[in-house]
């Protein structure tokens, strides 16, 4: 699984060797004038090429603007570590929704008192029920991709007991 094991915090990910070619492909093809660096809109294609959506200006420009201002573009040592965050966030997100959805078991969204004393049945049976209580009275178990994160950072104990739902 992607949890560190001191807890919900992920871990560095490295990118698999054809994975990493494939970004450096990427950074070519979209690098048109071979200049070695992707001006904003080109960054933008190569990010369409790789996660399947257009970055919004927002995101945009939050990355032109921690790149080096000396030089005219990402780079491909900037590129490939945005490449690998975003990629790693992705892994993240997607460990949360897996664990999130193993005990959202009725597929409603959200978790009920009842399915977060399930929950934590399963993964810390020795906590007392005010615990569990105080916990989920803390934390608003509402649709996952609004408050999710916090909900992992309580149950990711089961990132290593429970199998992935599919």
């Amino acid at each position: 699984m992607f949890f560190s094991q001191a807890g919900a915090r992920p871990r560095m990910w490295e990118a698999s060797p054809s994975e990493y070619k494939k970004w450096v492909e990427v950074f070519k093809a979209c690098d048109e004038e071979n200049k070695g660096c992707l001006s904003r809109e080109n960054f933008k294609v190569a990010v369409v090429m790789l996660f399947g959506y257009k970055p919004s200006k927002i995101e945009a420009d939050a990355v032109m603007s921690s790149v080096d201002p000396n030089t005219s573009g990402i780079l491909l040592k900037e590129f490939l570590d945005i490449v690998r965050k975003k990629k790693e966030a992705q892994l993240y997100r997607n460990e949360i929704r897996h664990i999130f959805t193993a005990f959202d078991r009725h597929y409603r969204g959200y978790l009920t008192l009842e399915d977060f004393k399930k929950a934590f049945k399963q993964v810390a049976p020795k906590l007392s029920e005010r615990i569990i209580l105080e916990v989920f009275r803390g934390h608003r178990f509402e649709p996952w991709s609004r408050k999710i994160p916090h909900a992992a950072e309580q149950l990711s104990p089961c990132a290593t007991t429970t199998e992935p739902v599919l």
